[in-house]
């Protein structure tokens, strides 16, 4: 996902129009003001909770158009916000100037040296299918439409993660550029600090335009769902923590917990069901695989079960991640272990009874995360045995009349996002911010958040950085952490 986390709304400027018209010819792509054709498509994104409504926007085509685009915001002391697919956006930029980059979509794959590139707005399915034809796969996530560089920055747990590591591992360069108005490319030899920065805490250090990174040698996983439903889930749930403890790094999985609404859209499988889905991912052989989780299916009856070999280009199909837009709120929390009694509770929480829909999932991590990782990045936490997830979804603003039923259900989700993970307290280290979605700036425990993404060393390192980047604060954060850099500025997270 590509996110810019905590970003604050901010008053609109009045634009110079001589600027504007410069800034019109210096870049290839369209720019954009309200009520120009083109306007409110462009502004949108995945994530329908938030709209961004900046003053001008600028749909970049290269590097060039980015460079461009950010001198015109610091010149004209517009904050900047970046937009690929829109996954992540959490606080929606009001005024300013929006950076889209889904034109910027180019990938190119190495084979000989095990490498891709890929620019600003390219997403995962394309590295995927780039990569396929020569036995190679990315670190992706679960979904094929997620932006490549803002998942990567945040430092990405995918379907390969307990083999390979998080995506930011394997980041080898990076072009960016920083709230100067400067290209800069980027790897652990030119820039060391910066460099690593961004690989787990590149949001705010400036406009990722494009990133080369490491391929894995594979080209098939043995994988797919085991769902269990009825009486069988609280065996699943406590089947699956145990089962963790024995899997090797070539099993990476989860568990989702997904109480379905009677909907007529839906699967008659499905529809007004309780089930837990357990989700495989396995880098040996099918036969091995079978072996494996075999301690799974003794369980008891499934509801579905389609564990087999396939082509790596067709691992989407095992999260199916819904692929149109909607609204939605997630928190999560990086958990040092957990017991079956613990995640009974947020099951029994989150279930049917639950006063609003909220999906469960819970990542097995260590294996190759637990490590340092060869770029030594800022990915925070990565003691972690576990990331417990949960996401609601919400009305789309202004798709129905009363904005106070809209705050209503926020409040509600929240409410009870927060009492489930009040379940598992005593095994949490923070929060992952791929992870992290809605606007959660806004939020009393603003400070927080911010802080439970990082250790307080690396949180500190952080924020010093992007201050000295970013003096002006051109790439707006939410200003929790200002006491954490020696500025009184706010300092962006």
């Amino acid at each position: 996902m590509e996110i810019n986390d905590l970003a604050l709304p901010s008053a609109p400027a009045p634009l110079d129009p001589a600027s504007l018209a410069a800034l019109v010819v210096q870049v290839r792509g369209p720019v954009l003001v309200p009520g120009d054709d083109g306007y409110d498509a462009e502004r949108s994104g995945f994530q329908l909770a938030h709209r961004h409504r900046p003053a001008v926007i600028v749909g970049a085509e290269c590097a060039d158009d980015v460079v461009a685009a950010v001198r015109f915001a610091r010149a004209q002391g517009l904050p900047v916000a970046v937009q690929a697919t829109g996954h992540g956006l959490s606080t929606a930029t009001d005024g300013g100037l929006l950076l889209s980059t889904r034109r910027m979509a180019g990938v190119r794959v190495d084979a000989a040296a095990g490498t891709a590139r890929a620019e600003a707005g390219a997403v995962w399915g394309q590295v995927i299918e780039a990569a396929a034809p020569h036995g190679l796969a990315p670190l992706n996530g679960s979904s094929p439409g997620v932006g490549v560089i803002g998942y990567t920055l945040g430092g990405g747990v995918g379907v390969l993660a307990r083999t390979y590591g998080f995506a930011a591992d394997q980041v080898r360069s990076a072009d960016l550029v920083t709230a100067d108005g400067r290209l800069r490319h980027l790897t652990a030899d030119t820039d060391p600090e910066l460099f690593r920065a961004l690989l787990g805490g590149g949001h705010g250090l400036g406009v990722v335009t494009a990133m080369e990174f490491g391929l894995a040698p594979v080209a098939r996983l043995y994988g797919g769902q085991l769902v269990f439903g009825g009486e069988q889930v609280d065996a699943a749930l406590t089947a699956y923590l145990d089962w963790t403890a024995t899997v090797p790094d070539e099993l990476t999985s989860s568990l989702a917990l997904i109480a379905y609404p009677d909907l007529p859209q839906l699967p008659e499988s499905l529809r007004g069901r309780y089930l837990a889905h357990l989700r495989i991912a396995y880098t040996g052989s099918a036969a091995e695989g079978e072996r494996l989780v075999a301690p799974l299916r003794a369980v008891g009856p499934r509801v579905s079960d389609d564990l087999h070999e396939m082509p790596y280009a067709e691992s989407h199909t095992i999260h199916r991640d819904p692929s149109d837009p909607h609204a939605y709120d997630a928190d999560n929390a990086l958990l040092s272990g957990l017991d079956a009694a613990a995640l009974r509770r947020v099951a029994a929480l989150t279930g049917p009874a639950a006063p609003a829909m909220c999906v469960v999932q819970l990542n097995h991590l260590g294996g190759a995360m637990a490590g340092p990782g060869p770029s030594a990045g800022a990915v925070g936490h990565r003691d972690a045995r576990y990331a417990l997830r949960l996401l609601s979804p919400l009305p789309v603003p202004g798709a129905a009349p009363g904005g106070d039923a809209a705050d209503a259900a926020l409040a509600t989700v929240r409410a009870l996002h927060a009492e489930a993970l009040a379940a598992v307290a005593p095994w949490r280290l923070g929060r992952s911010v791929n992870f992290l979605l809605g606007a959660h700036g806004d939020r009393p425990d603003a400070d927080e958040v911010v802080r439970s993404v990082h250790d307080a060393g690396t949180h500190r390192r952080l924020a010093a950085l992007r201050t000295r980047h970013d003096p002006e604060n051109l790439f707006r954060f939410h200003p929790a952490a200002a006491s954490a850099a020696p500025s009184t500025a706010p300092v962006p997270v």
